[in-house]
């Protein structure tokens, strides 16, 4: 134990997000089908699944209670990064297909996102980033001018 010295810490990553989720069975079909998760483990109450890299990127497990809360506490919005802006237009091409709700779009200067809610009303953002080196993207978002506008796919 160090007295009187400050010990300096930082997060390498987030590791997963856990959902609970009220139909583990349909949720696991939106996250593979739409989204494209890949299933790690599939058990009665929770399935793990993977981006293909890692032992398991997101977790749904069945919730307790089925109950939202409506006060804004909370999860807000999970973001899965993808390659590129070509594949961010495949997803919206997709979620329009599966006549999945799209909250907005927003060209964010750093990134480009779609937003959308998955059956259980949890957010999700689809974001692809805008430039090849992340200090570019850093620096865009710590400029106080900048404005998010509607991102167009049509």
């Amino acid at each position: 134990m160090i007295i009187g010295e400050l010990i300096m810490v930082q997060p390498k990553r987030i590791g997963h997000v856990v959902l609970n989720v009220r139909d583990v069975e349909a949720s696991t079909k939106f996250y593979t089908d739409i989204i494209g998760f890949q299933i790690a483990l599939q058990k009665e109450d929770a399935t793990f699944l993977t981006c293909g890299t890692i032992h398991h990127d997101l977790a749904l497990f069945k919730a307790k209670q089925s109950f939202r809360l409506d006060d804004g506490v909370g999860l807000n919005h999970m973001a899965l990064q993808v390659e590129d802006f070509d594949m961010l237009t495949k997803y919206w091409e997709k979620l329009f297909q599966h006549e999945i709700e799209i909250d907005r779009t927003t060209d964010h200067g750093m990134t480009s996102s779609i937003y959308f809610e998955d059956p259980d009303g949890n957010g999700i953002e689809l974001f692809c980033n805008n430039q090849d080196d992340p200090a570019e993207g850093l620096a865009i978002m710590s400029d106080g001018t900048r404005v998010n506008t509607e991102l167009n796919f049509a």
